[in-house]
């Protein structure tokens, strides 16, 4: 990987001329970062603005991220998906809280014991809010690292993302290592992009790179192929009472454990509840990273406003300020928005 070795200097500069102004980076203190960081897993920038903005209105402080109540925390999470990082979130606050004095751990491996928090996150906590010299590994560095250097490994494996990581950490720059960092992950969002699609002249690694020299853009990285998802089809009942609309609460492990939901099952399904009147509603498709939902609705006007036991019935304000429904429904929002 001797490319990478010419690697910081081009890539520092063209990062200070480059880097996109974002609220993290201009406050770079370990709370913003770590926030930013777990609400930038699987998801774009662009979508984490709004969400980080408002995470940071109702949660300026790690301690107020501690003492949240969960549905509150749910329902600023609502929308982001993967609501796991979010208890993970909280979790780890109170460790800070408790274990830390409230203070975030100023070492990788103190990092490391925080709930969430693996060798990526460590790294760009470390690096860039300490000044650690550690690498921050993810998916678009692995993914320059691996066409610059012209490695064949696949990068979902352990072995193949440590040799990558221990040559990153010999060439990384122990004065800048957060912007070092940052510069490279920039680098894989903006311009070495995937699917064979960089924008090779952009890049300040163009001279030295291998996969651009050998032509070799659309076959690196090697990443395994995922396996066949799962496909469930399911019935989804919008029940109404007058203008409101029944929720349940989801079981508290599992796929989006406790948030609430539409109540639904795997089709063909009985309406839960005495129906007055039941139509056909809209269809939607929702997909996780296992399991592909294929939803049809039906819309059910009850026949009393009996509910089975831990159901609600939410009227337009509860369900826009107290409850967290996620995205996997949002095909049905517009229908239930126009009864309520």
């Amino acid at each position: 990987m001797n490319q990478l070795d010419q690697l910081p200097i081009p890539l520092l500069q063209w990062y200070r001329e480059n880097a996109r102004v974002l609220p993290w980076r201009s406050d770079p203190t370990p709370y913003h970062v770590w926030v930013s960081e777990i609400m930038l897993q699987q998801t774009r920038v662009a979508a984490v603005l709004d969400y980080y903005r408002r995470f940071m209105e109702a949660l300026p402080t790690v301690a107020d991220l501690a003492a949240v109540e969960e549905d509150r925390l749910m329902k600023l999470w609502q929308g982001l998906g993967y609501y796991n990082r979010a208890r993970n979130l909280q979790k780890a606050a109170r460790q800070v809280a408790e274990d830390f004095g409230g203070a975030f751990p100023d070492t990788y491996e103190g990092l490391l014991t925080l709930s969430g928090v693996g060798e990526y996150t460590a790294g760009a906590i470390a690096s860039i809010a300490f000044g650690v010299p550690v690498p921050a590994v993810d998916g678009n560095v692995l993914r320059v690292v691996a066409r610059i250097s012209g490695d064949g490994g696949d990068i979902a494996r352990p072995d193949t993302k440590a040799r990558m990581r221990a040559a990153l950490q010999a060439v990384l720059p122990v004065d800048a290592p957060g912007d070092f960092n940052q510069a490279l992950m920039e680098l894989g969002a903006t311009v070495c992009l995937p699917n064979g699609a960089p924008l090779c002249d952009r890049c300040p690694a163009a001279d030295f790179c291998t996969a651009r020299r050998e032509e070799r853009t659309g076959e690196l990285p090697v990443k395994a192929a995922k396996k066949a998802r799962r496909i469930e089809n399911r019935t989804v009942f919008l029940i109404f009472w007058g203008k409101k609309v029944a929720l349940r609460r989801r079981p508290g492990r599992g796929l989006l454990a406790g948030l609430w939901e539409y109540p639904n099952e795997l089709s063909p399904a009985p309406c839960p509840v005495e129906a007055a009147g039941l139509s056909g509603g809209p269809a939607g498709k929702h997909i996780f990273s296992h399991i592909e939902w294929h939803m049809t609705a039906q819309i059910v006007e009850a026949a009393s406003p009996e509910l089975p036991e831990g159901w609600v019935w939410a009227d337009r304000a509860a369900l826009e300020r107290d409850y967290a429904v996620p995205n996997a429904f949002q095909a049905f929002a517009g229908a239930v928005e126009a009864r309520l």
